[in-house]
């Protein structure tokens, strides 16, 4: 998801989707270390989502 997209969104919205993305990682995690993940280029994606994602709604909540 692009910044676009996450700047479009609320801070609710924002909370939902770190917390989606905090989830997607944790299982990307777990299918590492049993070695079921095929592409391990998908954890750095997901840890910049994660940042770039959290780094908006902190924005977010600075300016309430």
């Amino acid at each position: 998801m692009n910044t676009t997209e996450l700047r479009a969104k609320d801070v609710p919205a924002l909370e939902a989707e770190v917390k989606d993305l905090q989830k997607t990682h944790f299982g990307m995690r777990m299918q590492k270390a049993t070695q079921n993940l095929s592409n391990t280029s998908q954890l750095r994606l997901t840890r910049r989502s994660i940042a770039r994602a959290k780094t908006i709604l902190a924005e977010k909540q600075a300016k309430q």
